[in-house]
């Protein structure tokens, strides 16, 4: 039920859109065919938004249906829901309904709240690292300071659902007009960089870095330890610096980064993400996706890239005029730490603690190279289907370590039909869904057997006569 009132029930939204265009509930009725009386509970929630009226909404205002998903409303729920764990508000609780109206009404006003808590953040990180600076604690220092450019940015990549269509055009546009070639190798983009401007490349097997462009001497050197993957992505990356310079900027000058170290860490995150629409074109892409039903390693042989870079362009594709299924991504190291995310759809990352272990990327480590499925429930009653396998990287040479990680790619339940992982397993079984968590600290489950820490909030009971299956007992 709590499903379908989600979908259906979208009043608030109808009556800001009347509101912005300065219509009554009579106009608005009228140009909908409607009785005002009916209106009137739609915008109360006291009935349902049909199909036939959504319809008639996007006729008459000319908007883009998707306008009115909640899963917009989702992603901004669970980012203030995560902030208001902070110790800060622990004496003002918003409970979870009231949350989600007061974003329902306006968005705007949860979209400033963030603002206003990032600036917070940065504030409090600012002087930690003043403290630190002051007892001369490098080790606390290198811990607090370094890390939040990179989450700003990632937050900056989720609140644009991943997907930058300027970028993601250009590079589809670059790939058309040269009638280059999918899964062409680095011979094509190699004669480009020539061609176009006169930059020889040189693979070295005595770089002392993965990549390095000279801009006197025209040379692009890459390391021989780069695979030949590796080798062609770091071309397209680099033909995207020398190409989309100024659209780069416009993008990260309209992110109004609050960390200045945040613009350079963007658009290195930019052009990795215009190397992808390079190497798999949007549309193209779509298509074979579609066709191989989401088949990731047959995908991999089409385009010529690796398991990675393909779960990571399947969680950009939400061009407005032509969307895929919003999924998610990610990729996390043996020691459950988090180095990439992103996310299309509303599936909320922890930024407090590590991820919940229940989690199948967690298990990926014990069963390297073989894709792992799971249906997984959060706490708010949304059903993910995830799919999980290891991915290893080699720097070459005995005393080099081998590199070992975990991408998980999931979407909601309702698109996991069109995947080919879902074959065999049956989707409507609610009690087979494993009920996971953000992570513990926020977590509001109390009946966990795998919880590591008690929630931020929460009182723990303790009967030193007593001991219980779970590792917590709470307070009421």
């Amino acid at each position: 039920m709590s499903q379908r009132k989600r979908k259906l029930f979208l009043g608030s939204k109808v009556r800001r859109l009347r509101e912005q265009h300065h219509l009554s509930q009579a106009e608005l009725a009228n140009r909908l065919g409607l009785s005002p009386s009916y209106l009137n509970q739609i915008e109360n929630d006291q009935r349902p938004l049909t199909v036939q009226v959504l319809l008639k909404m996007g006729s008459v205002f000319d908007i883009d249906l998707t306008d009115f998903s909640e899963e917009e409303d989702d992603r901004l729920v669970a980012e203030i829901k995560d902030c208001l764990e902070d110790p800060l508000f622990e004496n003002e609780k918003v409970l979870l309904p009231e949350l989600k109206e007061i974003v329902t009404r306006s968005p705007a006003f949860a979209r400033h709240f963030l603002s206003l808590y990032q600036s917070y953040h940065q504030t409090k990180q600012n002087y930690v690292g003043l403290a630190e600076d002051v007892t001369g604690d490098e080790a606390v220092r290198s811990i607090e300071g370094p890390q939040f450019p990179y989450e700003e940015t990632r937050d900056f990549f989720y609140y644009q659902n991943n997907y930058f269509d300027s970028l993601d055009r250009a590079a589809e546009e670059l790939f058309q007009q040269e009638g280059m070639t999918l899964g062409g190798g680095e011979g094509q983009f190699i004669d480009y960089l020539q061609r176009k401007h006169g930059i020889n490349v040189i693979v070295d097997a005595d770089s002392e870095r993965l990549r390095q462009f000279d801009t006197r001497s025209r040379k692009l050197i890459l390391s021989k330890l780069l695979s030949l993957r590796q080798r062609v992505f770091h071309l397209a990356h680099q033909i995207c610096l020398l190409e989309q310079a100024s659209r780069l900027d416009e993008i990260i000058a309209k992110a109004r980064f609050t960390n200045p170290e945040s613009d350079a860490v963007c658009r290195v995150g930019l052009a990795n993400y215009y190397a992808g629409a390079l190497l798999m074109p949007y549309e193209t892409f779509l298509h074979k996706a579609q066709q191989e039903r989401y088949d990731i390693e047959r995908l991999q042989i089409l385009f010529n890239v690796s398991f990675e870079q393909i779960c990571h362009r399947l969680s950009t594709l939400q061009r407005p005029t032509s969307k895929g299924i919003p999924f998610y991504f990610l990729r996390v190291d043996a020691a459950g730490n988090i180095s990439k995310r992103q996310s299309a759809s509303s599936f909320h990352f922890a930024r407090v603690g590590g991820a919940c272990p229940l989690w199948n990327v967690h298990e990926a480590f014990a069963q390297p190279g073989k894709i792992l499925r799971q249906v997984a429930q959060m706490p708010d009653g949304k059903t993910y289907f995830c799919i999980a396998r290891t991915v290893s990287r080699t720097e070459g040479g005995f005393l080099m370590p081998q590199k070992n990680f975990a991408v998980g790619l999931g979407c909601e339940i309702a698109h996991a039909s069109q995947l080919i992982y879902a074959a065999g397993i049956d989707l409507n079984d609610k009690e087979a869904a494993v009920p996971i968590g953000v992570s513990c600290r926020v977590c509001e489950r109390t009946n966990c057997s795998q919880r590591a820490f008690p929630p931020i909030g929460k009182r723990i009971h303790i009967n030193e006569n007593e001991r219980e299956f779970l590792p917590y007992r709470f307070e009421s």
